[in-house]
C-alpha cells in the first residue's frame, strides 16, 4: 500500500512562517523608522522649525513613534493573518485608514505652522510607503 502524503493550505502557520513575518516586519519597521528621521531631519535643515507650541520635536521622537507604530502595524498584520481570509487585503484597508486617522492632527495642531505641519505629514507618509507595501508582500 503506498501513500502520500500532502499539507492542507488552511493548516495553521508553523513556528518558522510566525517568524517570517515578524523578523521582517521588524525590519520594516527600523527602515521605518529611519525613513521619518531622514525627512525630519532634512525638513529642518531646510528651514522647517519642527516645533508646536514652541516646544521643539526631537529628531529621535520621530525615530521612537515611527518604529512604536510600526511594530504595532507587524502585530495588526500577524493578527490579519491568523484570523482573516483575506489578511493582505484587509491589512491594507486598515493600514490606509489608520494612515489617514493620524494625518488627523497634524492637520489640526493650531500650534505648528505650514513647513512643521508639511513635515509631520511627510514623515507619516514615508513610513507607511515602507511599512505597508513590505508587510502586505509578506500576507500574500
Amino acid at each position: 500500500m503506498s501513500g502520500s502524503t500532502s499539507i492542507a493550505r488552511d493548516a495553521a502557520p508553523t513556528m518558522t512562517s510566525r517568524r517570517a513575518l515578524w523578523l521582517p516586519g521588524l525590519a520594516f519597521a527600523a527602515g521605518g523608522a529611519v525613513a521619518a528621521t531622514v525627512v525630519a531631519a532634512a525638513a529642518h535643515t531646510a528651514g522647517a522649525s519642527l516645533k508646536i507650541a514652541s516646544e521643539p520635536i526631537p529628531l529621535l521622537g520621530f525615530t521612537q513613534l515611527a518604529f512604536v507604530f510600526s511594530v504595532v502595524g507587524v502585530a495588526l498584520a500577524a493578527a490579519f493573518r491568523r484570523w482573516s481570509a483575506h489578511p493582505a487585503l484587509v491589512f491594507t484597508r486598515t493600514a490606509v485608514a489608520l494612515l489617514a486617522v493620524s494625518l488627523l492632527p497634524d492637520l489640526l495642531i493650531p500650534e505648528a505652522d505650514a513647513a512643521t505641519r508639511v513635515t509631520l505629514i511627510a514623515t507619516h507618509i514615508a513610513v507607511a510607503a515602507l511599512v505597508i507595501p513590505g508587510l502586505r508582500s509578506r500576507l500574500q
